[in-house]
Protein backbone atom coordinates (compact mmCIF):
# COMPACT_ATOMS: atom_id res chain seq x y z
CA UNK A 1 0.00 0.00 0.00
CA UNK A 2 1.67 3.32 -1.20
CA UNK A 3 1.09 6.34 1.25
CA UNK A 4 -1.31 7.49 -0.98
CA UNK A 5 -3.26 4.31 -0.58
CA UNK A 6 -2.76 5.07 3.60
CA UNK A 7 -4.27 8.67 2.89
CA UNK A 8 -7.30 7.26 0.69
CA UNK A 9 -7.83 4.44 3.59
CA UNK A 10 -8.20 6.91 6.10
CA UNK A 11 -9.90 9.16 4.21
CA UNK A 12 -12.68 6.39 3.94
CA UNK A 13 -12.41 5.75 7.63
CA UNK A 14 -13.15 9.32 8.34
CA UNK A 15 -16.23 9.51 5.76
CA UNK A 16 -17.27 6.01 7.13
CA UNK A 17 -17.61 7.77 10.94
CA UNK A 18 -18.69 10.91 9.91
CA UNK A 19 -21.49 9.25 7.61
CA UNK A 20 -22.64 7.92 11.22
CA UNK A 21 -22.25 10.81 13.36
CA UNK A 22 -19.09 8.51 14.97
CA UNK A 23 -15.89 9.59 16.55
CA UNK A 24 -12.63 7.90 16.61
CA UNK A 25 -10.04 7.35 19.57
CA UNK A 26 -6.67 5.65 19.44
CA UNK A 27 -5.13 3.75 22.14
CA UNK A 28 -1.08 3.03 20.05
CA UNK A 29 1.91 1.49 21.41
CA UNK A 30 4.16 0.33 18.70
CA UNK A 31 2.73 2.63 16.40
CA UNK A 32 3.81 5.74 18.14
CA UNK A 33 0.43 7.66 17.22
CA UNK A 34 0.86 7.17 13.43
CA UNK A 35 -2.88 6.03 13.31
CA UNK A 36 -3.67 9.15 14.66
CA UNK A 37 -1.31 11.08 12.83
CA UNK A 38 -2.81 8.88 9.58
CA UNK A 39 -6.12 9.97 9.80
CA UNK A 40 -5.62 14.06 11.39
CA UNK A 41 -3.66 14.20 8.05
CA UNK A 42 -7.25 14.44 6.31
CA UNK A 43 -8.77 17.62 6.61
CA UNK A 44 -11.79 17.83 8.70
CA UNK A 45 -10.84 15.20 10.30
CA UNK A 46 -12.11 17.20 13.57
CA UNK A 47 -15.61 16.27 13.01
CA UNK A 48 -14.99 12.14 13.47
CA UNK A 49 -11.74 11.82 15.55
CA UNK A 50 -11.15 12.98 19.29
CA UNK A 51 -8.24 12.09 20.71
CA UNK A 52 -5.17 9.66 20.77
CA UNK A 53 -3.30 7.91 23.21
CA UNK A 54 0.14 7.04 22.97
CA UNK A 55 0.93 4.37 25.88
CA UNK A 56 4.36 3.55 25.06
CA UNK A 57 5.36 1.68 28.11
CA UNK A 58 3.32 -0.29 30.69
CA UNK A 59 3.21 2.21 33.17
CA UNK A 60 1.24 4.52 30.60
CA UNK A 61 -0.95 2.06 29.83
CA UNK A 62 -1.66 1.79 33.47
CA UNK A 63 -2.17 5.31 34.16
CA UNK A 64 -3.52 6.84 30.94
CA UNK A 65 -6.04 3.61 29.87
CA UNK A 66 -6.65 2.10 33.22
CA UNK A 67 -4.81 -1.23 32.38
CA UNK A 68 -4.24 -3.39 35.02
CA UNK A 69 -1.21 -4.92 35.84
CA UNK A 70 -2.61 -7.93 36.53
CA UNK A 71 -3.09 -8.44 32.88
CA UNK A 72 0.04 -6.89 31.81
CA UNK A 73 1.66 -9.36 34.44
CA UNK A 74 -0.05 -12.55 33.30
CA UNK A 75 -0.55 -11.58 29.29
CA UNK A 76 1.64 -9.02 28.73
CA UNK A 77 1.62 -6.24 27.05
CA UNK A 78 1.29 -7.59 23.71
CA UNK A 79 -1.46 -9.86 24.04
CA UNK A 80 -5.18 -9.56 23.43
CA UNK A 81 -6.46 -9.00 26.63
CA UNK A 82 -4.09 -6.06 26.85
CA UNK A 83 -5.36 -3.90 23.89
CA UNK A 84 -9.06 -4.97 24.56
CA UNK A 85 -8.64 -2.93 27.81
CA UNK A 86 -6.60 -0.38 25.98
CA UNK A 87 -9.22 -0.30 23.76
CA UNK A 88 -12.17 0.17 26.61
CA UNK A 89 -10.06 2.70 28.41
CA UNK A 90 -10.12 4.88 25.41
CA UNK A 91 -13.73 5.02 25.40
CA UNK A 92 -14.04 5.52 28.76
CA UNK A 93 -11.74 8.73 28.94
CA UNK A 94 -13.07 10.07 26.04
CA UNK A 95 -16.15 11.45 23.85
CA UNK A 96 -15.71 8.90 20.78
CA UNK A 97 -18.04 5.98 19.97
CA UNK A 98 -15.20 3.65 18.57
CA UNK A 99 -11.47 3.01 19.65
CA UNK A 100 -8.48 0.74 18.21
CA UNK A 101 -6.10 -0.08 19.99
CA UNK A 102 -2.50 -1.59 18.96
CA UNK A 103 0.51 -3.13 20.96
CA UNK A 104 2.97 -5.47 19.49
CA UNK A 105 7.09 -5.73 18.90
CA UNK A 106 7.89 -3.98 15.91
CA UNK A 107 11.90 -4.75 16.18
CA UNK A 108 14.35 -5.20 15.54
CA UNK A 109 14.81 -6.96 18.94
CA UNK A 110 12.02 -7.79 21.65
CA UNK A 111 10.98 -10.61 20.31
CA UNK A 112 10.59 -14.26 21.82
CA UNK A 113 10.06 -17.98 21.01
CA UNK A 114 6.29 -17.11 22.37
CA UNK A 115 6.17 -13.86 20.34
CA UNK A 116 8.64 -13.23 18.13
CA UNK A 117 9.23 -9.59 16.05
CA UNK A 118 6.35 -8.79 13.94
CA UNK A 119 4.11 -9.59 16.16
CA UNK A 120 0.89 -7.08 17.14
CA UNK A 121 -2.01 -7.79 18.49
CA UNK A 122 -5.39 -5.22 17.79
CA UNK A 123 -8.04 -4.24 19.63
CA UNK A 124 -11.58 -2.66 18.73
CA UNK A 125 -14.17 -1.71 20.46
CA UNK A 126 -17.78 0.09 20.28
CA UNK A 127 -19.28 2.70 23.06
CA UNK A 128 -22.26 -0.28 22.33
CA UNK A 129 -20.05 -3.12 23.84
CA UNK A 130 -18.94 -4.81 20.80
CA UNK A 131 -14.89 -5.40 21.55
CA UNK A 132 -13.57 -7.64 19.07
CA UNK A 133 -9.54 -8.15 18.98
CA UNK A 134 -6.68 -10.44 17.18
CA UNK A 135 -2.94 -11.61 16.85
CA UNK A 136 -1.25 -10.90 13.45
CA UNK A 137 2.49 -11.24 12.52
CA UNK A 138 3.89 -9.09 10.17
CA UNK A 139 6.77 -9.14 8.15
CA UNK A 140 9.66 -6.91 7.32
CA UNK A 141 11.61 -4.07 9.32
CA UNK A 142 10.36 -2.27 12.00
CA UNK A 143 8.92 0.74 9.67
CA UNK A 144 7.04 -2.44 7.40
CA UNK A 145 5.79 -3.49 10.85
CA UNK A 146 4.27 -0.53 12.31
CA UNK A 147 2.76 0.73 8.74
CA UNK A 148 0.87 -2.85 8.25
CA UNK A 149 -0.51 -2.10 11.55
CA UNK A 150 -1.72 0.95 10.71
CA UNK A 151 -3.32 -0.18 8.01
CA UNK A 152 -4.66 -3.31 9.46
CA UNK A 153 -6.04 -1.13 12.36
CA UNK A 154 -7.62 1.59 10.23
CA UNK A 155 -9.22 -1.44 8.06
CA UNK A 156 -10.61 -2.61 10.74
CA UNK A 157 -12.01 0.73 12.11
CA UNK A 158 -13.66 0.78 8.43
CA UNK A 159 -14.84 -2.56 8.88
CA UNK A 160 -17.25 -1.76 11.87
CA UNK A 161 -18.59 0.87 10.41
CA UNK A 162 -20.14 -1.03 7.66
Amino acid sequence: MTDTELDTLAQQVGQALGARGWRLATAESCTGGWIAEAVTAIGGSSAWFDRGFVTYSNEAKIDMLGVSAHTLATQGAVSEATVREMAAGALDRSIATVAVAVSGIAGPSGGSPAKPVGTVCIGWALRAGEQSALTLQFAGDRRAVRRQTVIRALQGVLALTH
